[in-house]
C-alpha cells in the first residue's frame, strides 16, 4: 500500500480544512487498514468535546438519529459515535468526556 492509497480521506481532510475552518479542531486519523475512513474525534474532560462532536455532526449533515451514545470506564466517560460520509469518504465521529462534566444540552 501507497500513500496514493489513503488520497480519498486525504482529500477530504483538506475539503474540510478549507469549508469548515471555524469549526474545533479534531484528533484526526487515516489508516491503511480502512482506506476510505477518516476519523474524527473530540477528547475532553467537560463537554467541550460533545459540543465540538454536534458542530461537526451539523456541518456534515449527519442525522441526529445516527448518533450512539454510550459509557465507558464504568460508568465515568460518556461517548458520542456515529458515522456519515464526505465527498466520497467514511467519516466517523467520535467524542469523549468525563460525566462528571455538564451536558450543556448537548444530548
Amino acid at each position: 500500500m501507497t500513500l496514493e492509497n489513503l488520497a480519498v480521506p486525504l482529500r477530504v481532510l483538506r475539503l474540510l480544512a478549507v469549508d469548515f475552518p471555524h469549526l474545533p479542531a479534531p484528533a484526526v486519523d487515516v489508516s491503511p487498514i480502512f482506506p476510505e475512513r477518516l476519523r474524527l474525534s473530540f477528547h475532553d474532560t467537560s463537554c467541550e468535546s460533545l459540543a465540538a462532536f454536534e458542530q461537526w455532526r451539523t456541518a456534515l449533515g449527519i442525522a441526529v438519529d445516527a448518533v450512539d451514545y454510550r459509557t465507558q470506564s464504568e460508568g465515568r466517560t460518556r461517548v458520542l459515535a456515529a458515522e456519515g460520509e464526505f465527498a466520497g469518504a467514511e467519516i466517523v465521529l467520535t467524542a469523549y468526556a468525563d460525566r462528571a462534566g455538564r451536558m450543556g444540552g448537548v444530548l
